[in-house]
């Protein structure tokens, strides 16, 4: 059992090495950023022995994304809020899609056998299904640059700009801030945050922040 505490621990420790962010209640999600990470992120999960909220679009081409918190403590907000990230950092925002689905179960239905290639996954059992609109907001958590489900910022004044996928690539976000903001960003953390795609700001809150 001190071994399983341990992996937990580590994690909770480590997150930053994964996707990340803060749900509005406080609760720690993470997920991986290739197909290696999503592999070692989900056999530590198993490990641990403890039963977790897991998510990947329905489509291929996105992070495993786990509400680091037991199950029966994520609650329908945590659950909307994992989803939309884990759906905003697939596949579908480089598509330039509006909306797409996520598969939502539990880590103790997770299934890898021999045959399945590097990153995926099966589900036992019955999984289900929820569709979501491709939305971010750009803040800041634990000091740093973060694109993350509106919902998750508690006072919307700290919210800098809301994204949607769109044209600008990742470069032209850079300096299309900095022309709104009026200064320098951390060209690494932004680029960082941000999804693989492209974008639009869709709304501009807080230039002074």
């Amino acid at each position: 059992m001190k071994k399983n505490r341990n992996i937990i621990q580590n994690l909770e420790k480590n997150y930053r090495k994964y996707r990340w962010f803060f749900t509005s209640t406080g609760k720690l999600v993470i997920g991986g950023k290739s197909a290696e990470q999503n592999d070692l992120l989900l056999r530590e999960i198993k490990e641990s022995g403890r039963n977790f909220v897991i998510m990947h679009t329905s489509n291929p081409g996105s992070p495993f994304c786990v509400i680091l918190t037991d199950l029966e403590r994520a609650t329908e907000q945590d659950q909307r809020e994992c989803a939309i990230f884990t759906a905003c950092f697939s596949k579908a925002w480089k598509e330039a899609r509006k909306e797409a689905g996520v598969d939502i179960f539990s880590s103790s239905q997770l299934l890898k056998d021999k045959k399945m290639k590097q990153g995926t996954w099966g589900a036992l059992g019955k999984v289900e299904k929820i569709t979501v609109s491709l939305e971010l907001a750009l803040t800041k958590q634990k000091n740093i640059l973060k694109a993350v489900p509106e919902s998750s910022v508690k006072d919307k004044k700290n919210i800098l700009v809301k994204i949607q996928p769109g044209n600008i690539p990742k470069e032209g976000m850079l300096k299309k801030l900095e022309s709104v903001f009026g200064r320098r960003l951390n060209k690494e953390e932004l680029l960082s945050a941000l999804p693989s795609g492209g974008f639009k700001i869709y709304e501009k809150k807080n230039a002074e922040s």
